[in-house]
């Protein structure tokens, strides 16, 4: 008798798929149905046994709140949010990036897509949708012949430049290392090589892509060339880009840069000198600007150097700019590339809460420059620097259409931003900063869409976009009709 009740469950079971017998195995472990959100914001419940056949078809992991791992998993660098996705799939590979977005389409549910999580607006993760984490995808492969990267859509830019700078090669890779690639790439993709060798989305030479109807897409000026360009700056709008190819260049190990700290008091005088001598200088130097509170109290102004040339030459070209006055400290010296691309790592530490408003300036005449001194010197929290970020360069020879970043004549990106460590200096730093961007916005056009905040206007993004924005709202129409990946600098999409 035990063997004939035996041969019917094998019977009974011999003609369900496998991946239905697993769905089944597995649903114990779903305890009950989930509460879940659209896209649209309607609350919805999904049936325990389509969570269950998600979570059976899935390499990597399904979580759902109260899971091992889920409390990690839906925490992201910026600590002013603290969503909790229904569902966090953990991707293994592109198989489980597909059936992910498949589920998330099927029940129209919210959807955010996780990189390196790294996005100051935490567009990265969802309040009660499906949040699609690539964290486990993070593998590089270096081609030192061909000089190329295939890079992960989940890999942070230290394992980017640590592979390739074992080869002597590199590409345009931000300017904080616990940075994630997708998000940085598919806004643009600023850097300490970006004046030299462009931006990071200039030097990606491939895309794999799912799509939002679920489909795999390889992604190249030959193949699918509306989604190349409208992936070099349109941001996640378009799908899920689970890997990238990356041109790489010879650079380094070891570039001279480092840091000039100048008082407050001359600031102004310094700015002044540094936008004539900044104006003429070679795509080989980088320079960003910061007026900054030092961690004793001393308000001062930072420029952070790197020259992606030879030693000698970078001595002679930064010369003038370390004579034209007296710094407290002098700290450029010959330093490894991977060490500069970390030197601001703790300054920008995961798990604090960050507020930042920025937009592209030509230049710093004299007015902008009175105004950034005052801004900064009107806060008295400890942490509200005034920015800039140098472009300019090869990013400013390739024309506004021919990619969907527009903004290619801009020679810096104006930044104030706020850094605090719990929601209690939620409402001081919101406020400074609101009030500080107001001083300094009428200077700027456009901007940075890997600097937006959740709060950013659909307007705005229109405006930003200028004239790209009309091509780019026909390629959203195209592979994404329903605006499944909204989560992000918003592109609507229209015929």
């Amino acid at each position: 008798r035990v063997f004939f009740g035996s041969a019917l469950a094998t019977l009974a079971t011999a003609s369900l798929p496998l991946e239905r017998l697993l769905a089944l195995a597995a649903d114990a472990s779903v305890a009950a149905d989930v509460p879940a959100v659209t896209g649209s914001g309607k609350q919805v419940i999904l049936a325990r046994a389509d969570v269950a056949d998600l979570r059976a078809s899935l390499r990597g992991q399904l979580l759902l709140a109260g899971d091992e791992g889920y409390e990690t998993a839906r925490k992201v660098w910026n600590g002013s949010f603290n969503r909790r996705p229904a569902l966090i799939a953990r991707c293994a590979g592109a198989s489980d990036v597909i059936k992910a977005v498949n589920f998330g389409r099927a029940h129209e549910l919210l959807v955010s897509v996780r990189g390196g999580g790294h996005s100051i607006s935490g567009q990265s993760v969802c309040e009660g949708g499906l949040m699609i984490d690539l964290a486990q995808m993070n593998s590089v492969r270096v081609d030192p012949i061909g000089r190329r990267a295939r890079v992960d859509g989940g890999t942070l830019l230290a394992s980017l430049d640590r592979e390739a700078q074992a080869f002597g090669l590199a590409t345009t890779a931000g300017t904080v290392s616990h940075t994630g690639v997708a998000g940085l790439t598919l806004g643009g993709g600023f850097g300490r090589l970006g004046r030299k060798f462009s931006m990071a989305c200039d030097n990606v030479r491939a895309y794999d892509l799912v799509t939002a109807d679920g489909r795999f897409l390889r992604v190249s000026a030959d193949e699918n060339p509306d989604l190349n360009w409208g992936l070099r700056g349109g941001g996640g709008n378009f799908g899920v880009v689970t890997s990238f190819e990356y041109e790489l260049h010879p650079v380094g190990p070891v570039l001279l840069g480092g840091v000039l700290i100048y008082p407050v008091a001359q600031a102004k005088e310094v700015l002044t000198f540094f936008d004539g001598f900044f104006e003429a200088a070679p795509d080989e130097l980088y320079v960003d600007t910061t007026l900054v509170t030092t961690p004793d109290g001393n308000k001062v102004l930072v420029l952070d150097t790197t020259y992606c040339g030879s030693i000698a030459d970078g001595e002679r070209v930064l010369k003038p700019l370390r004579e034209f006055r007296k710094p407290i400290v002098d700290a450029i010296a010959p330093t490894p590339y991977v060490k500069q691309q970390s030197s601001v790592d703790g300054t920008f530490a995961y798990g604090r809460h960050y507020y930042v408003k920025a937009g592209f300036v030509r230049s710093l005449p004299p007015d902008l420059v009175e105004a950034m001194v005052e801004t900064f010197m009107s806060s008295t929290l400890p942490v509200t620097p005034v920015l800039t970020a140098p472009q300019g360069g090869a990013i400013s020879r390739i024309a506004p259409d021919a990619t969907a970043f527009p903004y290619r004549e801009a020679r810096h990106n104006l930044l104030v931003a706020a850094a605090w460590n719990d929601a209690s200096g939620d409402e001081a730093h919101l406020t400074w900063a609101r009030a500080a961007w107001k001083n300094l916005e009428p200077f700027t056009r456009g901007f940075y869409v890997n600097d937006n905040n959740a709060d950013i206007s659909q307007r705005r993004v229109l405006e930003n976009y200028g004239s790209n924005y009309a091509r780019l709202a026909t390629l959203k129409a195209k592979y994404d009709p329903s605006n499944l990946f909204r989560l992000n600098a918003n592109i609507q999409p229209h015929a």
